[in-house]
């Protein structure tokens, strides 16, 4: 039951009708009896700096932010977490009433919380295609994790180089021509891409030169089985789908907001994939 003192959090974005958080972080209030409630907020870009400088006026305990809005609201920020600080972007904001806004980056976490298992102690060579605020998280991640060698690609080179120098040298950028090349000897690629999303082209790469026992993963959820996916589960590669990531990044946002650090449950995920 939600009563008048109810905590509230949400998601803002633009368009946000196809987010699963407010299913994700809403099972998790029924589960734990905690009087709450996770909205969607669909924000226009142009409209976002207005609305989160409202939001601690009306009670909302935090945000997510999806793309474009997580480097949007960084001037709003009163204190901010090492993840974000690096990667230069936020995807969770923790509101007080008092005006003060933190913000944290949970991507990179749950993408390496997704790919651990998978990976082991294959860490020598990783391939990162998208040069994004979600490249950013994912290179950042991969960097703490210990991988010795990552290389970037995408379709904008000017993008793919100004990553490249924010992580001062840590990644290899390499042509959006040469993405079949670089697959070889990699034990892991990730599609960082809105290619192979839901009403996007599907991502045009060649997986011949890629080691079978390389992890593929894609950050996308919608659909949960991509082309990339499909491609290299069908070539024998070991695969990681997006929903996993999108689970795993929610945890520390849901305790940050009201308290609990949940779990995450086979049923959890069976719900999500009924929405997917």
């Amino acid at each position: 039951m939600i009563s008048g003192k109810a905590k509230v959090a949400g998601v803002v974005g633009w368009p946000v009708s196809h987010s699963l958080s407010p299913r994700l972080h809403n099972y998790w209030l029924s589960h734990y009896s905690i009087d709450g409630l996770y909205i969607p907020l669909p924000v226009k870009p142009e409209d976002c700096i207005e609305v989160i400088k409202i939001l601690p006026k009306m009670g909302i305990r935090g945000v997510n932010l999806t793309l474009p809005h997580k480097e949007l609201v960084m001037p709003l920020l009163t204190d901010m977490d090492d993840d974000a600080r690096a990667i230069g972007a936020v995807n969770t904001l923790m509101i007080s009433y008092d005006g003060t806004i933190q913000g944290m980056n949970t991507d990179a976490y749950g993408f390496i919380k997704n790919i651990r298992p998978h990976i082991g102690t294959r860490k020598n060579k990783a391939v990162v295609l998208g040069a994004g605020g979600a490249a950013r998280a994912v290179c950042h991640a991969l960097i703490k994790e210990g991988f010795t060698e990552i290389m970037l690609a995408n379709r904008t080179q000017e993008k793919a180089d100004a990553l490249a120098a924010h992580f001062a040298g840590r990644i290899q950028v390499r042509a959006w021509d040469l993405r079949n090349n670089m697959l070889e000897g990699a034990d892991l690629l990730v599609n960082a891409t809105s290619l192979g999303m839901e009403g996007h082209e599907p991502l045009p790469i060649s997986l011949d030169a890629l080691p079978k026992t390389a992890v593929v993963t894609d950050i996308v959820y919608i659909p949960l089985v991509t082309p990339l996916i499909k491609a290299a589960k069908d070539r024998g590669n070991p695969v990681v789908d997006g929903l996993g990531m999108l689970i795993h990044q929610a945890v520390p946002a849901f305790k940050a907001w009201f308290g609990v650090n949940p779990e995450i449950t086979p049923e959890l995920r069976n719900i999500l994939l009924k929405a997917t």
